[in-house]
């Protein structure tokens, strides 16, 4: 059972859910096309030498290439987002859980930074502010404008 729907308080219906956007793979896809750059370039050289650390190279960056996309395999499907009818709710970790809840009627501002990469790709980071505190930043948010067209409609 997801975090989201146990904290549910009688009567309320989640309105939206999003996730974390498939950016945070990127280092792990860097890393691979760099292993598959060392293996194609081992194949041109004629040094035993060379070819061999090339291939220690290789190996070496899909094992990083393997550990990048775990860490942003458990990060992704560990965080959640949910729009209530009630709350903005935000929650991530497995082990070190952190989370933030806001009721939507004490939201002021919900602001939404995207660099040119995740106006093309629809990421960015999203920040809801409400009245007496505010919510830190969250970072690669999937569909940003739409989260926050989400919290700012009820």
């Amino acid at each position: 059972m997801k975090y989201v729907e146990r904290v549910l308080q009688p009567g309320e219906t989640v309105e939206y859910m999003t996730r974390l956007h498939w950016i945070l793979y990127l280092r792990a896809i860097v890393l691979l096309v760099l292993a598959l750059a060392c293996v194609i370039a081992s194949a041109g050289v004629a040094q035993s030498y060379v070819v061999l650390a090339l291939q220690i190279a290789a190996g070496v960056l899909v094992v990083l290439a393997i550990v990048a996309a775990l860490g942003a395999l458990i990060r992704r499907t560990t965080t959640e987002f949910a729009i209530t009818d009630r709350r903005v709710i935000y929650k991530a970790g497995i082990l070190r859980r952190h989370t933030m809840e806001i009721n939507r009627s004490k939201v002021e501002t919900v602001g939404v930074d995207q660099s040119i990469l995740g106006r093309m790709l629809d990421y960015g980071t999203v920040t809801v502010r409400g009245t007496g505190g505010s919510f830190e930043p969250i970072p690669f948010i999937g569909e940003p404008l739409r989260f926050r067209s989400h919290i700012t409609a009820g």
